[in-house]
């Protein structure tokens, strides 16, 4: 993982000084891993390569494999990153860029009409919410080729019933993510439903398990006691509760499994309410919330799309507090930086790997862009004792002094290292010296 400089403090006997950090959450440095700002590419056949030479339409959705390959929802294809050592390789997997249509088949023989949803299971094959078709669709691997089918749904005909497969219907599903037993759930944006699709031998179930179709709101509750206005991005946790984006009601919901119901509850931000102000619970506020992604530790990330930002809701006992990692509320632009200094522009789809690092599909840049962990410590004192943390991400890491800047040697503290929660923390010893301290990888 590539990782910004290093955080630099000095500590004297008398005062501190912090030259970095400072945040209330640990600053994202963001960068750009594929896609030029402001270059669209018309044909995606065209428009393969390697970082900056590969070129996107519309990127909306994301998502990771276990391997750390992305799959993205690009206008009317489907596209591939692999990391090759530092770079991006980009490729088309299905579809043909810029020409809508229905048909399965296999690579370019398969069109679609603006997918804005894809997940994949561990055996790699690809699921994908066909928007403007009104379906779920499938690309399994074969070879160095893609094929794919339609689950569930019926291209060109909208509806809200429940069914298997083609008898089911769906009207603009947007939102896709799947749980470890092979179930997918669709967020189905114009029906402001949740809906579940099942396998059940050769066959795809559709169940709607909270919302009603066509009835817009913002009610927490049960099932269909519960309502939902455009809901867009989901994200799964590893206990299969279901974290929603409420588009148009600017806030996140939760729905935990309880039985064979749905309990939904709202964790941040307030119905009918935009802005970009962080905080706790619904004090918070969100501007047209669109992706969602869940790492490890429950911690909930968002691009917040009409903001231009990527937000975090940490949860902190039954409490969830909100915090801006990336971007400036209400200033777009494509550059890259470390926090407030990024600009994103329209950031829709979301995705987070197994070190914390994000994904986010950049939609009017027509970039792909990327979020590190930057190095930060934080410090405080105590008598004569100096306590550092840092981020425990950074494995590896030493804390390093210096008594000046001007010149001398680097030498590593020695002593212990306590892992408490995300971070690890060293207590050193000041007396009546001053000293600077860094972080840095060997």
């Amino acid at each position: 993982m590539k990782v910004p400089p290093f955080a630099l403090l000095l500590v004297s006997s008398s005062f501190l000084l912090a030259f970095a950090g400072g945040t209330s959450a640990q600053p994202f440095a963001v960068t750009t891993a594929a896609g030029s700002p402001g270059l669209e590419a018309t044909v995606a056949e065209n428009a393969d390569g390697t970082n900056h030479h590969a070129l996107f339409f519309s990127p909306y959705a994301l998502t990771l494999d276990s391997t750390g390959n992305l799959y993205i929802t690009d206008g009317d294809a489907i596209r591939k990153m692999a990391p090759l050592g530092t770079n991006w390789v980009v490729t088309t997997l299905a579809g043909q860029g810029v020409y809508h249509g229905a048909s399965d088949g296999t690579n370019s023989a398969a069109l679609f009409n603006y997918p804005q949803g894809i997940t994949a299971d561990h055996a790699t094959n690809l699921y994908v919410a066909d928007t403007y078709n009104n379906t779920i669709r499938r690309l399994t691997p074969s070879g160095t080729n893609w094929v794919s089918s339609t689950l569930a749904g019926l291209a060109g005909s909208s509806g809200s019933s429940n069914g298997i497969n083609g008898a089911a219907r769906f009207y603009k599903p947007y939102g896709l993510t799947m749980d470890l037993a092979g179930n997918l759930y669709v967020a189905d944006t114009y029906n402001n439903t949740i809906r579940q699709v099942s396998p059940v031998g050769t066959n795809w179930v559709v169940t709607t398990i909270a919302g009603v179709a066509l009835l817009p709101g913002s009610a927490d509750g049960t099932n269909s006691s519960a309502t939902f206005n455009a809901p867009a991005g989901l994200a799964m946790d590893t206990n299969d509760n279901l974290y929603v984006a409420d588009f148009a009601n600017n806030t996140i919901r939760k729905m935990t499994p309880s039985g064979t119901n749905w309990v939904v509850s709202t964790l941040a931000g307030l119905a009918g309410f935009a802005g970009s102000s962080d905080g706790t619970n619904s004090s918070a506020r969100f501007s047209q919330p669109y992706g969602v992604a869940v790492d490890s530790a429950n911690n909930v990330y968002v691009s917040d799309s009409a903001n231009n930002t990527i937000r975090r809701l940490k949860p902190v006992g039954t409490n969830w507090v909100v915090t801006t990692l990336a971007g400036l509320g209400g200033a777009s632009g494509a550059a890259d930086g470390v926090g407030s200094a990024a600009r994103f522009f329209q950031p829709y789809g979301l995705a987070v790997d197994a070190t914390g690092a994000l994904y986010v599909a950049d939609d009017a840049n027509y970039t792909i862009r990327q979020g590190l962990l930057a190095a930060w410590l934080q410090i405080s004192r105590l008598g004569s004792k100096v306590i550092v943390s840092w981020p425990a991400a950074f494995t590896n890491y030493l804390c390093e002094t210096n008594t000046s800047l001007s010149g001398g040697a680097w030498n590593p503290n020695t002593n212990a290292l306590v892992i408490s929660g995300d971070y690890v923390v060293q207590t050193n010893n000041l007396g009546t010296r001053n000293a600077f301290f860094r972080l840095h990888k060997p």
